[in-house]
């Protein structure tokens, strides 16, 4: 016991250590605790309003629905939202947070902590951390929302907090456990990563597709309620909803069921802490195994792309992608945005809403490249040693971005036309080259601000061979610098949307709607320009700053 109170207190340590160290450490650590105050004293609101609801709620000219006791819309909801928010959290863990560089396991092999010791000491410190003790706050806030069905209840939802939260924070942490010692070559890492991101925006998309669905087959909303809770109570007998149904077994008196689910929940902890354990072991034993060697044949992209120094920019890149599992979703995510609102577009009945989905393909398309610098880390440079400078850079990473982005919606728009038939349509397959327009205009704009933002507005980067893992320090930066990136995108379209504005207060929209096309071209060319001479005279103005900011972001990621 000594050693894991041990790592709790290294763990805060470390976070006052860091922020003495950095002024912005610590105005986002204020607003996170902002953030944690405003969510507790929400959930405290929210019970006081739920607690003081009737048994029945009657919607006029419908039918009268029970709100409390098994069944109810509070039951649904309830263990509906717990299931959900397990799952969120513990996909956001693998695919954001990872195990964290500084408590990372492996950090402590030199010290010989037993692993059930160093274990337990991390899922403490993990315990111990500002998110589970705001998530802990608000559940024992919302357990106020049960005092109509009970005192016996309001006690089974305080227990019910700290258990949920603790079940939260032992899946997330069997799941990078076992993603980051299992899945430990450089292909599997990059279907692996791919798989789960996916995966997690799929998520997101079924309520959704589901309520689209449910509400073209005219479902009525008792019925709708009915089947939830057949599902909800499949769902309370797993680990993702279980401690969200102890205040209801409470109040019915289902004393054996509650038990029950004491014990389905005490068994996953123990088998998450086995799983991190035996991860641990194994990552001990099997330490420098695997890997092989990897063999190559020719130059790759350096044998086609031009012979000049930015050729040889847009060639480093081109391998870069490919091997980079962190960025391997900029090849995914496009042809995933286009599954989503086809499956949307089908439930509506109207399979002309898949164009939409091609301005958001190409807004997204150069996130990546908004700090891609940093993705390049130590490898950057190797350029800077060879003297190229910055507009130089920026020309070879625009070649291949332009490349993917146009090449990705000319082959979206014939798959488009092709699955709803409006290829036989002039009339949408022009609203279509328009919607295609618009995300190549997207596209260049983003990328325009991307090779601005890849070298001034930088934050730290998992590493290529740990994409699970997070990178202390800087959370205010790799949270709000993206968030920049993309406002400035959108804004950066403004000439396209003031002609269309222009065109539709004179009513020429309707007839010329033909002519956005060029406009959107024509200021997505003119952006992605703009933006390669400006991030370039800023690289060369900034080089030392960049070095030196790729040296710290190195170190975060040791």
């Amino acid at each position: 016991m000594s050693a894991a109170l041990i790592l709790v207190r290294l763990r805060w340590a470390l976070t006052w250590a860091a922020l003495r160290k950095s002024v912005w450490q610590t105005v986002g650590y204020v607003i996170a605790l902002a953030l944690a105050a405003g969510t507790v004293i929400m959930f405290a609101r929210a019970a006081i309003d739920v607690g003081s609801l009737p048994a029945e709620l009657t919607i006029p000219d419908g039918p009268t629905l029970p709100l409390l006791g098994a069944g109810g819309l509070l039951h649904v909801g309830v263990v509906l939202a717990g299931t959900l928010a397990t799952v969120f959290i513990a996909f956001v863990q693998l695919m954001l947070l990872g195990e964290g560089s500084t408590m990372n396991p492996r950090k402590f092999a030199l010290y010989g902590i037993p692993d059930h010791r160093l274990q337990f000491g991390l899922l403490l410190a993990g315990l111990s951390g500002l998110p589970a003790i705001c998530g802990v706050l608000s559940l024992l806030a919302w357990a106020g929302a049960y005092r109509r069905m009970g005192a016996a209840a309001v006690v089974a939802g305080v227990v019910a907090a700290p258990v949920a939260v603790l079940t939260m924070m032992s899946i997330a942490k069997a799941l990078i456990a076992a993603a980051t010692t299992l899945v430990n070559t450089r292909r599997g890492r990059n279907v692996f990563y791919m798989v789960t991101v996916l995966l997690f925006v799929a998520l997101f998309q079924v309520p959704s597709i589901a309520l689209s669905a449910g509400i073209d087959d005219g479902m009525d909303l008792a019925d709708a309620i009915a089947g939830m809770a057949r599902g909800v109570s499949i769902l309370a007998w797993t680990p993702l909803g279980a401690a969200y149904q102890l205040p209801f077994d409470a109040a019915a008196g289902a004393w054996g069921a509650l038990a029950g689910r004491l014990v389905l929940l005490a068994a996953t902890w123990v088998a998450c802490y086995l799983i991190g354990v035996w991860c641990l072991r194994r990552d001990r034993l099997t330490a420098g195994a695997g890997g092989g060697a990897v063999k190559t044949k020719g130059v790759g992209a350096f044998a086609w792309m031009p012979d000049s120094p930015s050729g040889a920019v847009s060639a480093r890149l081109l391998t870069f992608l490919r091997r980079d599992p962190r960025q391997a979703m900029l090849f995914a995510m496009p042809l995933f945005f286009a599954a989503i609102f086809a499956f949307q577009a089908h439930a509506v009945g109207e399979p002309m809403a898949m164009w939409v989905a091609l301005p958001f393909c190409g807004w997204v398309m150069s996130i990546t490249e908004s700090n891609g610098v940093a993705y390049d880390g130590r490898g950057f440079a190797m350029q800077v040693i060879c003297g190229v400078d910055g507009v130089t850079d920026r020309i070879g990473r625009v070649r291949v971005y332009t490349g993917i982005i146009v090449a990705y919606m000319l082959i979206l728009f014939v798959v488009i036309a092709v699955v709803t038939g409006d290829w036989a349509r002039p009339d949408r397959l022009l609203i279509g080259a328009l919607c295609a327009a618009i995300g190549i205009d997207a596209g260049l704009c983003g990328l325009g601000m991307a090779e601005i933002t890849s070298c001034t507005l930088m934050y730290p980067v998992p590493s290529m061979d740990k994409p699970f893992s997070s990178p202390q320090g800087r959370a205010l930066a790799q949270g709000f610098f993206p968030l920049i990136y993309m406002i400035g995108g959108i804004l950066l379209l403004a000439p396209t949307g003031i002609t269309a504005l222009a065109m539709l207060f004179t009513g020429a929209i309707f007839d010329w709607y033909g002519a956005l096309i060029p406009v959107s071209l024509l200021n997505g060319a003119a952006v992605a320009a703009l933006g390669t001479w400006l991030g370039g005279k800023l690289l060369d103005a900034r080089m030392l700053a960049v070095m030196r900011n790729l040296e710290s972001f190195a170190s975060l990621q040791q």
